[in-house]
């Protein structure tokens, strides 16, 4: 599945492996975040076999709107909601801006925290 808008000049395709990249990008990229988590032992099995940049993101595309679901764990001792929230948006922001595209729903799934190693 792909998205697809057609122009005088051809068809535009972009794929919701792409979209999980951009969002990946963005996630990584947000204060408080310290990793992607697997959604389950399948994925995360999966993950150690093949390194995937897509890790921890799941993009649906309906042709209409992109819903993206994103395991992520946080740093231990920030807020959880704050940065929760603030992936979300900067998620959305990047995604819009590279798209052109709404995005409908973010869904953030704090699947656990990590201590920093200072040393």
């Amino acid at each position: 599945m792909s998205t697809g808008e057609t122009t005088p000049i051809g068809s535009i395709h972009i794929s919701p492996r792409a979209i999980a990249t951009i969002a990946w990008q963005a996630a990584m990229q947000s204060y408080g975040v310290v990793g992607l988590a697997p959604k389950n032992i399948v994925d995360g099995l999966a993950h150690i076999i093949v390194k995937d940049p897509t890790h921890g993101v799941d993009v649906h595309y309906d042709g209409i709107k992109i819903d993206i679901d994103l395991y992520i764990i946080i740093e231990y001792g920030t807020r959880i909601k704050s940065v929760a929230n603030s992936v979300a948006n900067t998620i959305q922001y990047q995604v819009e801006k590279a798209t052109g595209l709404p995005v409908h729903e973010i869904n953030v799934h704090v699947q656990g925290l990590r201590i920093s190693d200072y040393d």
